[in-house]
C-alpha cells in the first residue's frame, strides 16, 4: 500500500495529515472480487478498509497544545550531558554521563565523586556511556547493564556490558555484546535498554550514520535493512549477551539470531507498555519523520526504503515511499522535529488522568510530548509539557512522579509534580 499526506486539517493548533490509499495496488483484488459470491465480497471490502485505514499513521506538523497540571522542580544541576538513570532499591538513583561517568545520588545528594569500575568509552558525538537498566533480579545478583561506544572515530561500535555494584563501586565489569561490524564516525549508536517481563533484554542499535558515511561501498544506513548486520535493529538477548532461541530470524542462516525487529534509524526511546503488553520505540528521523512505533516481533519498520525524512542537504526526498506491503508504520509521525530520546508508559496514580499514556522526551522541542491513548493503544491525540531544555531522558519514579534529564554540559534532573489545576488542553 502506498500512502501519501493530503492536505492539511488543522484541530486544536495542529496540522494533522490524513494519509490517501493509492488505489492501484488494489487492482488484482479488484480481479479476485468479481469472482466471489456477493456476501463474501462485501466482508472483503470492509476488511481491505478497515486494514488500509488502521496503517495509517498521525502525521503531525508544527506545535500543539501545551499541557497544564504540573510544575518542574529542578532537585540537581551540574551534570555533564546526563543519558540516564536508574533507582536502586533502596531509594537512591545512579545517572550515567555521556563522557564516561555514573553518578550516584544518596539521600537526594549527588555524591561528589563518580563512581568507580567505568573503563574507557568512546566519547565523542553521539557516542559515550549511554543507558543503564538494573537486572530484573538485581536484589539477588547486584548486575547493572550499560551501553555504550567503544573504539575510536575511525573504527567504532555499540557494547553493552554488566557489571556488579557494592553499593560504592561496579565489579567484574564484563562487556557481554558487541556489534559485529566497525564503523566510522561519531554518529547514531543508539541505544537504549529494556527488559522484558521474560528476563530477556531488548538493544536497539542504530544504522551509523548519516551521508557521507559508507561502508561496504553503500550508505551504511542501507544496513538497517540487512539481516546480517546489527545496524539498525532492535536486538533481543538473554542476561548472558546471547540470542534468544525464539528470536524471529533464529532459523535463518543468512541473518543474525539476535534481531527482534530491523529497519530502524536511530531509536533512543524504548518502553515496555504492561497496560497492553507491547513495546513501543521513539525514533529519530533526519530533516523530519520522527517516529513513534508499535513494535512487533520480526517486524521491518522500512528505513530507509520507506521514511517520511527528508536528506539534510538540499530537503530531497530519501524515499518516494511512506508505506509499502510488508513493513510498519509508525503510530506518530513527526513532520517538524522533536529529536526523540526517552520514552515511558505512565502507569503511576499520581497524575491519574495521565494513566496509560505515552510519554516522549525531544531534544530539539525542548518538551515531553504526552501521547494520550485509548484502552488498545490508538493515538487519540497530543499535548507538550513545557521543559525548556534538551530531554535526553524521561522516567517514572518509584514515588509515581516523573523524572527528566536535559542533555546540556550543565545538565538538570527535574521532577514534575502535579498542581491543583489539573486540567489540561482539549485533546484533538
Amino acid at each position: 500500500m502506498h500512502i501519501t499526506r493530503s492536505k492539511p486539517h488543522v484541530i486544536a493548533g495542529i496540522r494533522y495529515y490524513k494519509p490517501t490509499v493509492d488505489r492501484s495496488e488494489y487492482r488484482e483484488k479488484d480481479r479476485l472480487m468479481k469472482a466471489l459470491p456477493f456476501q463474501v465480497m462485501i466482508v472483503f471490502m470492509a476488511t481491505v478498509v478497515a486494514s488500509g485505514l488502521a496503517a495509517q499513521p498521525v502525521v503531525i506538523d508544527g506545535e500543539v497544545p501545551a499541557e497544564g497540571g504540573f510544575r518542574s522542580v529542578t532537585l540537581l544541576q551540574g551534570l555533564e550531558h546526563p543519558w540516564s538513570m536508574a533507582w536502586l532499591p533502596n531509594g537512591n538513583l545512579l545517572i550515567t554521563e555521556r563522557p564516561g561517568r555514573l553518578r550516584l545520588v544518596k539521600g537526594g545528594r549527588l555524591v561528589a565523586a563518580p563512581v568507580d569500575g567505568v573503563p574507557d568509552v568512546f566519547a565523542a558525538g553521539q557516542g559515550g556511556l549511554l543507558d543503564i537498566r538494573l537486572h530484573p533480579r538485581f536484589s539477588e545478583n547486584r548486575r547493572i547493564y550499560f551501553s555504550y561506544a567503544h573504539g575510536n572515530a575511525k573504527a567504532n561500535h555499540t557494547r553493552v556490558a554488566a557489571a556488579q555494584f557494592n553499593g560504592d563501586r561496579l565489579e567484574r565489569w564484563t562487556m557481554i555484546f558487541q556489534v559485529g561490524i566497525q564503523k566510522s564516525g561519531r554518529q547514531h549508536f543508539g541505544s537504549r535498554l529494556l527488559w522484558l517481563p521474560d528476563e530477556s533484554l531488548l538493544v536497539s542499535i542504530g544504522d551509523g550514520g548519516n551521508p557521507p558515511v559508507r561502508l561496504a561501498g553503500d550508505w551504511i544506513r542501507k544496513q538497517a535493512q540487512n539481516k546480517q548486520s546489527h545496524l539498525g535493529k532492535i536486538l533481543r538477548l538473554d542476561d548472558t549477551g546471547n540470542a534468544t532461541s525464539d528470536n524471529p530470524f533464529s532459523g535463518m542462516v543468512d541473518a543474525e539470531k539476535t534481531i527482534w525487529s530491523y529497519g530502524h534509524r536511530n531509536i533512543q526511546g524504548l518502553a515496555y507498555d504492561s497496560l497492553r503488553k507491547v513495546v513501543w520505540a521513539s525514533e529519530h528521523g533526519a530533516l523530519g519523520g520522527d517516529e513513534l512505533n508499535r513494535i512487533v516481533k520480526g517486524g521491518n519498520y522500512g528505513w530507509p526504503t520507506v521514511t517520511f525524512s527528508r536528506e539534510y542537504l538540499g530537503g530531497f526526498k530519501i524515499s518516494d515511499h511512506v508505506s509499502r506491503p510488508g513493513m510498519v508504520d509508525p503510530k506518530v509521525v513527526w513532520m517538524t522535529a522533536i529529536a526523540p530520546s526517552g520514552l515511558m508508559v505512565y502507569t503511576g496514580e499520581r497524575f491519574s488522568r495521565w494513566h496509560g499514556d505515552i510519554f516522549v522526551g525531544g531534544l530539539k522541542s525542548q518538551d515531553i510530548r504526552r501521547i494520550d491513548l485509548d484502552h488498545s493503544g490508538q493515538v487519540m491525540g497530543q499535548t507538550a509539557l513545557r521543559i525548556g531544555h534538551r530531554v535526553r531522558d524521561v522516567r517514572q519514579g518509584p514515588d509515581g512522579l516523573i523524572y527528566v534529564l536535559t542533555d546540556e554540559s550543565d545538565g538538570h534532573l527535574i521532577r514534575l509534580e502535579p498542581t491543583v489545576d489539573n486540567q489540561s488542553p482539549p485533546s484533538p
